[in-house]
């Protein structure tokens, strides 16, 4: 077994409500997990040509280890006394099997943050940060031990917020926090991130696009590309471009895609107009999806149009 099974009333695999479920995090006594951890980072590195490897590690709650004989006994025999070291030990045979095959790897910020010292090459990514403590406390004390890091607090797609949220990410600089210049220097780039609880194929993409632009091009320009204003046109543009493909990116601006908006004939989209020819069982006094959408998105755009009239006078 590669999780640790959890103990409770005497009992392995038995889960504690609000403690600890019945099996949790990888066993780290064992030699099996890591004879496994080997044998599927050396398939994974086979399939993907990527250099980097990202392995995690984020949110491991000691609570089952705590629960555990088996892993007790193995703490004494091994003179480990402490959580963080046991977690030092998994993480420092796992980042050897990575490191011999000659991939380099990523680690969200938990153990870090606990205590866990990681190899020096070590990337880690920052994910921590809210209204109560802010991402940049977090980049501080990740840069202050000399890793380098990646930044995603601030990219979390999955957050939705009506009207022009894209402004936010496009305004997240990950350099600024407090730190040396070889500090700031060591922040290698940064990830949007999308989160699977509310996501499926049904808004992925236009959940991700164009949003993620924003977070693209503030990550590509230097620091002092800061004018909100001029990149939202940009951004519109690379929006209607994702339309003219197919792509379902939303609006981030309340105008639209010319003669490409979705449900117009030059749109590629999968509501594109389709041909009588292409339907030779519908008959003509029928409702066709096309046409209907058809309608609907000259609605759109009229409705849209007197919004802007209102909001001018």
């Amino acid at each position: 077994a590669l999780l640790t099974p959890c103990w409770e009333d005497g009992k392995p695999g038995v889960a504690k409500p609000n403690y600890h479920g019945a099996y949790e995090i990888m066993d780290p006594s064992r030699d099996s997990t890591y004879t496994f951890m080997e044998k599927f980072i050396g398939e994974v590195v086979k399939v993907f040509p990527d250099q980097y490897l990202h392995l995690g590690m984020d949110e491991s709650y000691p609570a089952c280890w705590k629960s555990s004989p088996n892993i007790t006994s193995f703490m004494k025999e091994n003179n480990i006394s402490t959580y963080v070291q046991l977690m030092e030990l998994y993480v420092t045979k796992v980042l050897d099997i990575v490191e011999r095959t000659n991939k380099s790897y990523v680690i969200w910020q938990d153990p870090i943050e606990d205590g866990t010292k990681a190899k020096p090459d070590t990337i880690v990514e920052v994910w921590r940060g809210n209204s109560t403590v802010p991402w940049q406390h977090y980049m501080t004390r990740i840069a202050s031990q000399g890793y380098k890091t990646i930044l995603s607090s601030c990219w979390y797609l999955n957050y939705i917020s009506y009207g022009q949220d894209w402004r936010k990410y496009y305004q997240c600089e990950p350099q600024n926090f407090t730190g040396s210049a070889d500090q700031h220097s060591n922040v290698i780039g940064g990830e949007a991130c999308v989160w699977a609880e509310y996501i499926d194929g049904t808004n992925i993409l236009s959940t991700l696009w164009p949003r993620a632009s924003a977070v693209a091009e503030r990550l590509w320009s230097s620091r002092d590309v800061t004018d909100v204003e001029s990149a939202k046109f940009r951004l519109d543009q690379q929006r209607c471009r994702m339309v003219r493909r197919g792509i379902p990116a939303k609006p981030i601006l309340d105008g639209y895609c010319g003669d490409y908006e979705f449900g117009f004939p030059e749109s590629m989209g999968i509501y594109k107009q389709e041909t009588q020819e292409e339907h030779p069982n519908t008959s003509a006094g029928s409702l066709v999806w096309s046409s209907s959408s058809l309608t609907f998105t000259l609605l759109l755009i009229l409705a849209q149009k007197i919004v802007r009239i209102f909001y001018h006078l």
